[in-house]
């Protein structure tokens, strides 16, 4: 079966600063990818180099084995690729509704928008309840609902999701990780990001944990072990 998505060797920075060593990493169709690693690991430059916010200087991106380096961000998502961002960052001068139908503005998406938005108000009953209100006036797990909703809208074949639970209280971190289980019951593919790893191994099909740059380790999610990877994460020993 071809990878939804492959990274190879793929290096990537910001001007003369490279961050990204040679990264290598495959998503496979219908499954959670989980990418742990400390601050400064390269995790969220990572995700903005698939989505080619950040310009890769070598290696490659491929899509179902199409190489989509040379292709524009706007053309990613049309090829099924969405991203949720750190920090939300949604509209906050606009509605929850509105936010909603702003990822339903890409053209592959607009046919279908009725019912995809019906499916994300049913999957987050608060925002069902606060469709008409500012976004801005959201609380910050609120927030996340809808930045996680209107990538849903995109009807994305790939997910990239960049620390869901990032400055989130407990219950609220509970409930987001209780959507995330439920999108890989669904069978949709998720490219997670994710700090917390002891809730992200939990839905991790496939882990890479990176430092400095470069992937240190992959494993499968069922053979992580947890103390190992935190000595890892910590710098504590090395991967052989």
């Amino acid at each position: 079966m071809t990878n939804a998505l492959d990274i190879l060797t793929l290096r990537a920075g910001y001007g003369a600063i490279n961050v990204l060593w040679d990264v290598s990493l495959s998503v496979e169709t219908g499954k959670t990818t989980v990418i742990v690693g400390p601050n400064g690991a390269g995790k969220t430059t990572l995700l903005r180099a698939i989505m080619g916010l950040v310009p890769a200087t070598s290696g490659d991106v491929r899509v179902d084995g199409q190489s989509r380096k040379a292709v524009k961000t706007w053309d990613r998502v049309a090829d099924g690729l969405v991203m949720i961002p750190e920090g939300r960052m949604i509209f906050p001068d606009m509605t929850v509704e509105d936010n909603l139908m702003m990822g339903a503005f890409p053209r592959g998406c607009r046919r279908d928008w009725k019912r995809n938005k019906a499916m994300v108000l049913d999957m987050f009953p608060r925002l069902a309840e606060r469709r008409g209100q500012i976004a801005g006036t959201l609380s910050g797990g609120e927030a996340q609902m809808l930045a996680i909703g209107r990538g849903l809208m995109e009807q994305p074949r790939v997910c990239l999701i960049d620390e869901p639970s990032l400055g989130l209280a407990p219950v609220v971190v509970d409930e987001i990780f209780r959507i995330l289980a439920r999108l890989r019951a669904e069978g949709l593919t998720i490219l997670l990001v994710e700090q917390n790893t002891s809730r992200a191994l939990k839905i991790a099909d496939h882990v890479y944990l990176m430092q400095s740059g470069k992937v240190v380790l992959s494993e499968r999610g069922d053979r992580v072990d947890l103390d190992r990877l935190h000595a890892l994460y910590f710098a504590h020993e090395t991967a052989a």
